[in-house]
């Protein structure tokens, strides 16, 4: 007979994990899935300074590999696989991976949201040196710096009012001549002394060998090109949740994101949504850890009332 876990967690960040660590704590059978290495993004960053418990800050990947520890010392389970299917519905969950079938009666997602990149060459390669996408996370780095934030939405506005009080100048750079975020930012960016605009302007390519110097900009109405001379680049256009895999089952809202409430329950019953892949107000390390304790406890109650 096949094995049937009680809990599947998809996703192995600080959501699945924390959400694995309560799982096995409350004596339930528990396998985290993940597809590349414990932290899920938060291993690509090099210093966490707002998680608490670490006055220094600590390493994105050496957290991860310690939360998964965690879970492991209770008895959570680790499969590096790839997820290719899921079937959410019934009582038993079928998760089809590139290491074969799992079986589960309760399932968390954690496949958390990636922020979207640019596309342009060489984005990958300077990323963390000098290409960033969160000013919470890296924007300390950038201490008394001259620093870009590209976009113009309510997460470029924030970026930039973020980087105001760290960095010595912000250039936000936007392809329309006006922003797409809401009005209350407005005052607030135009107001400061730090920030100023360059509008109609697109990043056309990132400057710098080893390590990002500057961006050459492409004016949108005339095509002329300039360069900008900065010590990072903030790339805030937007993030995109992984869940094509539950697109179908699932309900999303208009960006994609699995809709759950603080519960972290969707609209499928024994499926839960924890961290970035789920509507929420606020995505940090932080608030990803407290849905997956929510999501565990919720499970265990699933499961009390099913079997």
């Amino acid at each position: 007979m096949e094995h049937i876990y009680d809990v599947l967690v998809i996703g192995g960040g600080p959501g699945g994990y924390t959400a694995a660590l309560y799982a096995t704590r409350a004596g339930l059978d528990t396998m985290v899935l993940e597809k590349m290495a414990p932290g899920g993004q938060m291993a690509q960053t090099t210093q966490i300074d707002n998680y608490p418990g670490f006055d220094e800050g600590i390493d994105g990947f050496l957290l991860g590999e310690k939360m998964q520890a965690g879970a492991a010392r209770f008895g959570a389970k680790t499969e590096l696989a790839e997820v290719y299917s899921a079937q959410l519905s019934g009582d038993v969950k079928r998760i089809e991976t590139s290491e074969g079938v799992f079986l589960g009666r309760a399932v968390v997602i954690a496949t958390g949201a990636g922020h979207k990149r640019l596309g342009i060459d060489r984005e990958e390669q300077l990323t963390g040196k000098g290409v960033a996408y969160c000013a919470a996370c890296d924007g300390m780095f950038y201490r008394d710096k001259t620093v870009a934030v590209v976009g113009g939405g309510n997460s470029a506005a924030a970026d930039a009012m973020i980087l105001s009080r760290i960095c010595e100048r912000v250039i936000l750079i936007h392809r329309r001549d006006n922003l797409r975020a809401t009005k209350i930012y407005h005052d607030a960016l135009t107001k400061s002394e730090k920030i100023e605009f360059r509008w109609n302007s697109t990043v056309n390519r990132l400057l710098g060998e080893g390590r990002l110097s500057g961006v050459e900009l492409r004016d949108v109405g005339t095509g002329a090109l300039s360069e900008l001379k900065v010590d990072g680049v903030f790339i805030s256009v937007g993030r995109a949740p992984a869940t094509e895999l539950f697109r179908d089952q699932l309900e999303l809202d208009r960006n994609g994101y699995i809709i759950a409430d603080e519960s972290t329950r969707t609209s499928l019953p024994g499926v839960f949504a924890v961290g970035d892949v789920r509507t929420k107000a606020l995505r940090q390390v932080i608030t990803a850890a407290a849905d997956g304790a929510v999501a565990a406890h919720y499970a265990e109650e699933y499961l009390a009332e099913t079997r």
